[in-house]
């Protein structure tokens, strides 16, 4: 599989853990809770296992971090994945879960996959290659483009906030998310801003990439664009810079 680009990669490995994803979906777990509070199934362990397998047999000596089997290898280029994106939703039979695969290489993440086989959907993107939204399992044709919404008026945004320290200090126009993937409704310019902080960097990284390659932007809690920093602020582009002064962000600096 050498001759395959690191797309090409990703989709096969994303492919195969989307099978077997389906197959637990379609028969039902039971979750656990790990020693930080977050629910596991079985199918996480499964899953990530395998798409370990599928990305070390066609990149040797790639390094991995993931959220189940944590970090092994040694290599500029990191493999960050989260098997099973949402696992309350998974164990709940509920089908707005994800399948998330970034690569990261020197310390910038160059692509994105995800993947949510009970909805049919992938979105992916590469460094400088764009954003995109298709079908799953793909069909020729079947792919979008992305694009974030032109809003530029914080009194005209539709700006989302999930649940956290942070709420409080929000001013009044920020609303919980009104969908599952309030994500998606940005890369598609459904929405205008979503606020995330907390969570990991198989939480981020892929939706970073995705909204800068849409069109957006992404500022981490302590000012800096990582995926591994709590979280952060994303938005289209035309409203970054206004809301940093509607939120005094980024929020608790120095805390």
């Amino acid at each position: 599989m050498g001759h395959l680009t690191d797309l090409e990669v990703a989709f096969d490995a994303a492919d195969r853990a989307a099978g077997l994803a389906l197959t637990f979906f379609a028969t039902g777990v039971t979750a656990t809770t790990k020693a930080d509070g977050t629910p596991v199934t079985d199918a996480d362990l499964a899953v990530e296992r395998l798409l370990r397998e599928s990305l070390a047999a066609a990149r040797p000596g790639d390094a991995f971090l993931g959220e189940e089997h944590g970090r092994t290898g040694e290599s500029e280029r990191v493999w960050i994945l989260d098997p099973i994106d949402g696992t309350g939703y998974f164990a709940r039979n509920d089908p707005n879960w994800r399948i998330h695969v970034a690569l990261e290489v020197g310390g910038v993440t160059e692509l994105a996959v995800v993947t949510s086989p009970a909805l049919g959907l992938r979105w992916w993107a590469t460094r400088g290659g764009g954003a995109f939204e298709g079908p799953w399992p793909a069909v020729d044709g079947g792919a979008r483009r992305l694009a974030v919404s032109a809003t530029s008026r914080v009194g005209d945004a539709a700006l989302e906030a999930f649940e956290g320290a942070a709420r409080a200090e929000l001013p009044s126009g920020f609303r919980p998310p009104s969908s599952p993937l309030p994500l998606v409704e940005l890369v598609r310019g459904e929405i205008d801003a979503l606020l995330a902080e907390g969570y990991h960097a198989w939480d981020h990284a892929p939706w970073i990439l995705l909204v800068d390659e849409a069109g957006g932007a992404f500022t981490d809690v302590t000012g800096g664009h990582a995926s591994d920093a709590g979280g952060g602020l994303y938005s289209n582009t035309a409203l970054h810079d206004a809301l940093f002064t509607t939120l005094a962000y980024p929020l608790r600096r120095g805390a």
